[in-house]
């Protein structure tokens, strides 16, 4: 990794998270992916009645000393991940009910801005097998910005666009990662017991990110955040303290080949599309001085003027104003409400005009 000053781009790094955090350069990363130790405090919950452990999981595994300890390793890996982020970065934390409340306390008091909790709800949830608790169905993820005045991404039309059009909620429901995606040792045991489905970390990416932006997970396993970064076109940075894990991660990504650039892009937002009049139609001559524009049930009729204003009878100004005026109503999206006849007869939105416009470029 070089001196510090290189940023290892499409790597999985053995070390020490923090160890290895500090050696990356500042502002770096435009998001982080974290899946920290779950700090599992009660005996015996990962013991099936028969006494058996649970994916290999025993009662020692992920635990700290105490809850001081656990928050001083947190605040410390956290600080490092927050001085690696980019301003308009954002970092998602992962957690269950043993660790993520004492996550979120810290992400705000070191200066993060929380967006969003979203809850994963487990489609096959693993059984409480002792029948003393509710089945723990889900686990919780916090998405915060590096602080309240981060100009950070949030690709809203293509989350929409993913959930059928409708806006996307903040509980996700993705089964548990099962069949041929789940690593196995050599005995055929799961390799890692908690390795995160691939789809989860495809939203996540995708909600946040674009192609040849920077991911870091500081706390790798076995490389699912890297192996949905290197699908959808992102560069990944990996940190893993385990040799095993760095090893299986590393075969892993072997095999996943990135989509094409077009694929892997994203909806923009309105607010990145390029602001386009409807005056640019008339002077390039997509509406000509002169068309009539109507609306989609031929009731009004409208001249469009030189300017780009319309006159409909009384009525004259901007494809809104007019629109609204002829409604009797407060607002009208004049893009959405003209439409301009083509030879055939058919009725085409001016708002499809503009759209090509803006494809190419304005």
């Amino acid at each position: 990794m070089g001196t510090g000053l290189d940023l290892p781009l499409d790597e999985v790094l053995l070390g020490d998270c923090i160890a290895t955090l500090k050696r990356l350069p500042p502002a770096s990363v435009h998001m982080i992916f974290a899946d920290p130790p779950y700090n599992l405090q009660l005996k015996g919950e990962l013991r099936r009645p028969d006494d058996s452990l649970v994916d290999g999981v025993d009662d020692a595994w992920d635990q700290f000393a105490s809850f001081a300890a656990y928050d001083a390793f947190t605040r410390e890996w956290m600080t490092e991940c927050r001085r690696v982020l980019r301003k308009d970065g954002t970092m998602w934390v992962i957690g269950s009910y043993h660790n993520v409340f004492r996550l979120g306390a810290a992400m705000q008091d070191l200066g993060y801005w929380i967006l969003n909790d979203v809850v994963w709800r487990k489609a096959n949830p693993m059984p409480n097998f002792r029948g003393r608790r509710f089945t723990n169905a889900h686990e919780t993820m916090i998405w915060a910005a590096h602080g309240p005045d981060s100009r950070y991404r949030f690709n809203y039309a293509a989350m929409k666009s993913l959930n059928d059009d409708l806006q996307m909620r903040s509980d996700w429901y993705f089964p548990l990662c099962t069949g041929g995606e789940r690593l196995r040792g050599e005995d055929g045991a799961k390799l890692h017991p908690t390795q995160k489905p691939e789809a989860l970390l495809h939203r996540v990416l995708l909600a946040c990110t674009m192609p040849g932006e920077v991911v870091l997970d500081p706390f790798s396993g076995t490389g699912t955040t890297a192996a949905a970064a290197k699908r959808l076109g992102r560069r990944y940075i990996g940190i893993e303290r385990d040799p095993l894990y760095k090893v299986a991660s590393e075969k892993r990504l072997e095999g996943v080949e990135p989509m094409d650039e077009g694929a892997a892009l994203s909806l923009p937002s309105k607010r990145e599309q390029p602001r386009i009049a409807f005056g640019v139609l008339v002077e390039r001559g997509l509406v000509p001085a002169g068309s009539t524009l109507v609306d989609r049930n031929r009731r009004w009729r409208a001249t469009v003027g030189a300017d780009a204003t319309l006159r409909c009878g009384a009525a004259v100004g901007s494809i809104h104003k007019v629109g609204a005026a002829l409604q009797a109503a407060p607002s009208c999206n004049g893009w959405t409400f003209w439409h301009i006849e083509t030879r055939d007869g058919r009725l085409r939105l001016i708002d499809e005009f503009r759209q090509e416009i803006a494809a190419q470029g304005g």
